[in-house]
């Protein structure tokens, strides 16, 4: 796993179809609650901004947008800076408290379009809205849930193809 994977995923799916109505975990009347459970600050100002690079990620997953300014725009006051223990070197993230979150979400966006190839992909389930990153050893997986969304497809599949046959 990447380092911040599942922040990555949890900000992704924070805008999730539940019953047909879509909600937004960012807009809610506990968002700030919910940001602050991922480490942040709970501020307006940190909800707006992580907001729109979910949003903006959304689009580039989705092969929809080419656009990446808002994710410059969100990593433009971070830094990197290197600790030197005897174990090596890590690197420190360097960011205003309202950012950080956003900062880490790009960041983990980066590492896992790097080290894991066009795995990070949303739901094969057009109703769903959610995204996965495929952990599977052939990269085939297709559905955030195959208890969910898996299930609906198949049998969704299965009755056209019924239908076809009679």
């Amino acid at each position: 796993m990447a380092e911040d994977e599942e922040l990555l995923l949890t900000v992704l799916n924070s805008a999730r179809v539940i019953d047909g109505l879509p909600t937004d975990a960012l807009s809610e009347p506990d968002a700030a609650s919910w940001t602050r459970a991922l480490g942040g600050s709970g501020t307006q100002e940190e909800r707006d901004l992580l907001r729109r690079v979910r949003d903006a990620l959304h689009l580039l997953i989705r092969g929809t947008s080419s656009d990446v300014s808002t994710l410059a725009a969100a990593l433009d006051r971070a830094r990197l800076r290197p600790a030197v223990s005897p174990a090596g070197v890590s690197w420190q993230l360097e960011a205003a408290p309202d950012e950080e979150i956003a900062v880490r979400v790009v960041l983990a966006w980066s590492r896992v379009t790097t080290e894991l190839p066009r795995r990070l992909r949303a739901c094969a389930n057009q109703e769903c809205h959610m995204f996965l990153i495929d952990h599977s050893r052939p990269g085939t997986a297709r559905w955030c849930s195959m208890a969910v969304c898996g299930n609906r497809m198949k049998a969704r599949t299965h009755a056209r193809k019924r239908r076809f046959e009679e």
